[in-house]
């Protein structure tokens, strides 16, 4: 009875604490209607000592909390504690004692503040009705304005350091923080009130007058931190943040903390103006306006650090990346100030790129800590946040060639400018791989550098939402606004955001809200479009000189020091660029981002030209196959069951199609130790159901079984992954794992290869050029599905000529390679390989080649997909064994190759369209006539193996054919380089189709029609 006494309160308890005020009428005017009824009737109890159990009921019928409750029951508890009060609850003891006091119905029960709180320390019981209404009534409006200022509080806090904008873009004042709301008025601040345990502002005190609660609400949520948290659905985390936020004096800095932030910030601010003093006319992105930057990236690092991580890999925009690399990372000073010497050439391979772009890697001891710590600062083009997922694969990669399953010894941050933060896409599509499985690095500090302004273009009209953070909530981040001229404000919202990382493993963001004291670069005139931010900007002291002032005031620095530390700096930095005026030449390899060590010979990048061998024994691949044909314990889809028996005929035939060649591959270089991993949207089963690596069980959800990852008991592990549907996002992901270890094959697949150009700003910015700008090699590869089977504009192109045109050989120029070492260096002087294969065979060469040279570069490859489970398109054991290797082309073996001064017609090709011409050929009997020669390697060309060809073919005519339009494909690529072989002595003529805007005919009939025409045109004339 007792505990269902407690069941019974506790309902009635929660049902009441809603602190709505919708809620707070209904139950005012409840009660009123109880005090009018009891006037009516003038129903007083009179004394006595002990209350009878009827009357006891009898009461209980006025009391709210115990409407509906039987009398029966009430009695049966009267009686109880008439025995014993222990042994009821406190609160009906209390009831009950106050019944005996003679207290008037509808006033003995008295609200307990929470499930944990003492009742002893509940006010004095209200003297009336009216009294009762006033007070649980403001106790609620009260527990009401707290929530609020929880929830909105940040929307007021003092945020801009120029006091010109609101960051939320919104001067009102948002009514849920406003006491009248709830009806609370002037007179009420001086009466106390119970905090709710919904709030920490107290510490130790049960009870604050409201004027209290308001002022300490204020500070907390009010002031120079504004924090967002309250749209978090989980309890225990929104407690904790409460805590370090609300709990008094919790934010205050040791003088040692005090001290360690003004040294930081002395460095960071005189850095900039020594560039400034030195190079008055050169672009540098300075970090003027934000110097608190550096302090707080170091906090993160020294607060992450003390918890146990020791590799911090970070990416950026190019606005304070110099500040960043030598106050942070701690680059050399002269190495940095060589970059702004024009007269100096590069002396490393490559283009290289501007200073403020470039990355650098560097391990040193974190005095905070007393740890080593590596940080990486990856490079990044102009294209704002085009990093933030090639941060996040190089952080997952890190953490898994560690074991590193939660985050605790690798950890990302990331910074933005404010307005990229919300206006690129790809900023949401990195998000939303913080929770995959595959994909996730245990969270990310990101660190907004919020300038209040993009290029020229203000926030009213760069975002819609209140917050250029706002993309953050979609993963349920808390977002921590702050003052960026307020040091001691920042340093402990950094504090924090390292610990939430840590303790929780999720993503959380910093708001750091600044200015930009100059232009968006140093010759511009922002006086053109902002000039009233701009005359504000003038007269405002750096946040240096702010800091100093009070530190002064506190007696934690004088003059002398001041002048000490500035001058010190000062001799640091002119020393350094003493020593950049003896550099000849400019080494960018001192701004990689994350050498691979022992990789290569020397620090030079120089390798040994042997390639591996790419075959395997037939043991080999019959133990693969036969393991890929495999389902161990798990209970399969009957259709999968014919899969799997297929490819065990085929392995029993030594006969492999594409499915089963990229198994194979996959396998043994697994068996080898190399870790493959493909991820990509359905890639686990395949887009065009041909894969099945993942076989999931028909009747157990969840248990699935990967084949591949039984193949051998020492193997590396295989990982394959189904993606969000993004490609800009996981394909940078992708590229920025490939990046952390050269010893591994990581590969991304498109859906279709059409979509790929929503990825291309890695493409271009990253894959294409990166060795070349950024002396950072990747052996990704790309499987793009291509081919033209009537499947519409959207379905058939994967726009190789996009790809070919990135290419960096010389069409017009025949390598000058030896013609032993031909191959691999063309390769090692080619930016990127680009393959339109037509054999399993050479598939699985071609991914082992990836890691059999001695060196990494990307690879295209234009997957098929009617190919996938074309009768033609298989390959026997034999051209995989040991002695075998990839084939740059593929040349003509049959009847026309036995006679090759007869042969009318060489018709180089690629791809698909081969199967098409070959067909066409035959059914013609035009075998004497007309020999095909396949390129499978389009880029870079093969011109060694297409002159022997050209040559051996001396009186054929040459042609073209390729199923893309003639805009479009390979034509424009391969034909100038065909005619290179020849010396410019023949000519190449095209079959296709025409030009075209659209890369495929959305028409079937249509498509039909132009690949007829095609096959007529590839024999016309003979």
């Amino acid at each position: 009875m007792i505990q269902a006494g407690k069941s019974m309160l506790r309902v009635r308890y929660f049902a009441n604490r809603s602190p709505s005020l919708q809620n707070l009428r209904t139950f005012a005017t409840g009660a009123k209607r109880q005090k009018e009824q009891k006037d009516k009737n003038g129903s007083v109890r009179n004394a006595s000592t002990t209350t009878s159990q009827p009357a006891v009921a009898a009461a209980a019928k006025a009391e709210p909390f115990l409407s509906g409750t039987s009398s029966v029951y009430v009695e049966s508890m009267y009686e109880n504690w008439l025995k014993d009060p222990n042994s009821v609850h406190k609160s009906w003891d209390i009831y009950f004692r106050n019944v005996n006091r003679d207290a008037r119905p509808g006033e003995a029960y008295q609200r307990p503040p929470s499930l944990g709180g003492s009742l002893s320390t509940m006010p004095s019981l209200p003297t009336g009705p009216s009294d009762l209404v006033d007070g649980v009534g403001k106790h609620l409006s009260v527990q009401a304005l707290i929530r609020g200022y929880q929830t909105r509080g940040h929307n007021t806090a003092q945020l801009d350091p120029l006091g010109i904008l609101a960051a939320d873009l919104d001067h009102t004042s948002p009514p849920e923080i406003k006491k009248e709301t709830y009806g609370l008025a002037e007179e009420d601040l001086e009466q106390e009130f119970i905090l709710p345990h919904t709030t920490m502002i107290g510490g130790e005190e049960k009870t604050l007058k409201l004027k209290e609660i308001i002022n300490r609400l204020e500070k907390t949520y009010c002031d120079k931190i504004g924090v967002e948290y309250m749209f978090i659905n989980n309890r225990e985390q929104c407690d904790w943040i409460r805590e370090k936020f609300e709990t008094p004096k919790i934010m205050e800095l040791s003088e040692w903390e005090q001290r360690l932030t003004w040294e930081r910030l002395l460095r960071a601010t005189r850095f900039e103006e020594f560039l400034a003093k030195k190079w008055t006319s050169e672009k540098r992105f300075g970090l003027e306006g934000c110097e608190m930057l550096i302090p707080a990236l170091k906090t993160l690092i020294d607060s992450a650090s003390e918890k146990g991580v020791d590799s911090i890999v970070m990416g950026m925009p190019h606005r304070g990346r110099l500040n960043v690399l030598a106050n942070v990372i701690r680059k050399d000073l002269d190495q940095i100030f060589c970059q702004f010497d024009p007269k100096l050439e590069p002396d490393d391979e490559g283009s290289g790129d501007v200073k403020y772009h470039l990355g650098m890697s560097h391990q040193r001891i974190n005095h905070v800590s007393n740890r080593m710590v590596t940080l990486s600062l990856c490079a990044n083009p102009s294209h704002l946040e085009a990093v933030d997922p090639v941060v996040q694969g190089k952080t997952k990669a890190e953490q898994f060639y560690r074991g590193d399953s939660s985050g605790e010894k690798v950890m990302s941050i990331l910074m933005h400018g404010d307005a990229a933060f919300s206006g690129q896409g790809v900023v949401y599509e990195t998000f939303h791989l913080s929770d995959l499985p595959a994909y996730s690095t245990h969270g990310t500090i990101h660190v907004v550098v919020n300038n209040q302004i993009g290029f020229t273009t203000d926030p009213r009209h760069s975002r819609s939402s209140p917050y250029c953070t706002d993309v953050a909530m979609v993963v349920k981040a808390p977002i921590f606004h702050v003052n960026a001229d307020d040091p001691e404000a920042v340093m402990y919202v950094c504090k924090i955001a390292a610990e939430w990382r840590m303790k929780y493993q999720k993503d959380v963001v910093i708001d750091l809200v600044c200015y930009r004291r100059f232009g968006h670069n140093e010759m511009d005139e922002p006086m053109f479009t902002q000039p009233l931010m701009y005359q504000r900007i003038k007269k405002h002291s750096n946040v240096f000189k702010q800091y100093t002032d009070k530190l002064k005031a506190k007696g934690l620095v004088d003059d002398m020091t001041v002048k000490t530390k500035l001058d010190e700096y000062e001799k640091i930095c002119e020393n350094a660029l003493e020593k950049a005026k003896t550099e000849t030449a400019l080494q960018f390899r001192h701004w990689l981002d994350s050498p691979w060590k022992g990789f290569f010979q020397d620090p030079y990048g120089k390798v040994d030209m042997k390639v591996a061998d790419t075959g395997c024994s037939e043991e080999e691949l019959n133990h693969i196959g036969n393991v890929f044909s495999q389902c161990s314990d798990v209970t399969i889809h009957p259709g999968l069951k014919r899969v799997l028996k297929s490819r065990a005929e085929m392995v029993a035939n030594r006969t492999v199609d594409w499915a089963l060649g990229e198994a194979m591959a996959f396998g043994a270089l697994l068996k080898e130790g190399v870790h493959v991993r493909l991820s990509g949207q359905d890639v686990e089963r395949g887009t065009f159901s041909h894969r099945h690596h993942v076989l999931h069980d028909q009747k157990i959800d969840k248990k699935t079984y990967v084949p591949l990852n039984d193949v051998s008991e020492n193997q590396a592990k295989y990982v394959v992954c189904n993606s969000s549907l993004s490609e800009y996002g996981v394909l940078g992901f992708e590229l920025g794992y490939s990046m952390t270890n050269p010893h591994s094959l990581v590969l991304w697949e498109a859906q279709f290869g059409d979509f790929m150009n929503t990825a291309q700003c890695i493409i271009d910015q990253f894959i294409s050029c990166g060795q070349a700008k950024w002396m950072r090699m990747s052996g990704l590869v790309l499987l793009l599905p291509h081919g033209y089977e009537g499947m519409g504009p959207e379905h058939s192109s994967a726009r190789p000529e996009r790809f070919l045109q990135m290419q960096n050989d010389d069409p017009d120029s025949f390598p000058p390679y030896p013609s032993d070492d031909f191959e691999v260096k063309q390769l090692q002087d080619s930016n990127w390989i680009i393959m339109n294969l037509t054999t399993p065979a050479n598939y699985f060469h071609a991914l082992r080649r990836q890691t059999a040279l001695p060196f990494r570069k990307p690879l295209v490859i234009f997957s098929p997909k009617s190919l996938l489970r074309h009768p033609e398109a298989r390959s026997s054991f034999d051209e995989m064994l040991e002695s075998t290797k990839f084939q740059r082309i593929i040349p003509e073996n049959g009847p026309a190759s036995e006679n090759p001064e007869q042969t009318r017609r060489l018709i180089f090709c690629s791809g698909k369209v081969y199967y098409d011409i070959k067909k066409e050929r035959d059914e013609r009997e035009l075998t004497n006539d007309v020999a095909i020669t396949r390129i499978e390697q389009i880029a870079p060309f093969p011109f060694d193996l297409v002159q022997k060809e050209v040559e051996k073919y001396p009186y054929a005519d040459i042609h073209w054919t390729q199923e893309e339009h003639k805009n479009m494909g390979f034509y424009d690529f391969c034909k100038p380089r065909i005619r290179t072989t020849t010396n410019w002595t023949r000519r190449v003529h095209y079959t296709g189709r025409h030009p075209e805007s659209a890369p495929a005919s959305g028409s079937k009939k249509s498509h039909m029609h132009q690949q007829q025409k095609l096959l007529d045109d590839a024999f016309r004339k003979l």
